[in-house]
């Protein structure tokens, strides 16, 4: 018997994620966890909403797997905070791949990834662990996507991209290739990065320069 699915948090990414279960079929998507006693009793799309210690109480991480539906929009933090105390706990995360995205056969996918609707991600790539790679976002050959990191919607990274753990970029920027860019950076939405980007720095407009 295949092992129960629970997506961790109930909101906006956690519907996004339970929508691309529900399409690729996942019948054992058993619920959403949440700390939040509001929240506790609904649903989303049809999927119920229960409490993340009562359930977790209830099965040991070798009963179930995991899905992290903490999104971000500026820090990843809060994402990898999820993932790290889990993982710490036993638990292992699921990488979803929504029906309608592309990967070719070759990408390398750490624990935990999530490739979702209309996505592209091509030959050569590797994803760590605990990546979003958004909707209509798209990839190109031999890029590097640290762990922790959010590549946005419709972000356009060309070939041979380097971008560091836990970073964040917002939604349809593009990073032309070749270029670096370090840990824990924020690339604003709509920017276009042509030159490698420093670790822990803000980065926004055309052409991304740092941001004061």
């Amino acid at each position: 018997m295949s092992k129960k699915i629970f997506v961790i948090g109930a909101g906006g990414h956690a519907k996004v994620l339970i929508e691309a279960l529900l399409a690729n079929k996942e019948a054992n998507l058993a619920g959403a966890l949440e700390l939040d006693d509001k929240l506790i009793g609904q649903s989303i799309l049809n999927v119920p909403i229960l409490s993340q210690q009562a359930m977790l109480a209830k099965y040991p991480p070798g009963d179930v797997v995991l899905v992290n539906g903490v999104g971000s929009v500026r820090s990843t933090e809060a994402r990898q905070k999820v993932f790290k105390h889990f993982k710490a706990l036993n638990y292992r995360f699921m990488s979803i791949i929504h029906p309608t995205a592309y990967m070719a056969n070759d990408v390398m996918c750490g624990e935990g990834c999530q490739v979702l609707a209309r996505s592209t991600v091509l030959s050569g790539t590797i994803l760590g662990d605990n990546v979003i790679v958004n909707t209509n976002a798209s990839v190109d050959h031999d890029c590097h996507i640290g762990d922790h990191t959010h590549v946005a919607p419709r972000v356009v990274f060309s070939g041979r991209v380097h971008l560091g753990e836990s970073s964040h970029v917002g939604t349809g920027a593009i990073v032309i290739q070749d270029v670096k860019i370090g840990e824990r950076v924020l690339v604003a939405a709509g920017a276009v990065v042509v030159k490698p980007v420093v670790s822990e720095t803000s980065v926004a407009g055309v052409p991304a320069k740092i941001m004061e």
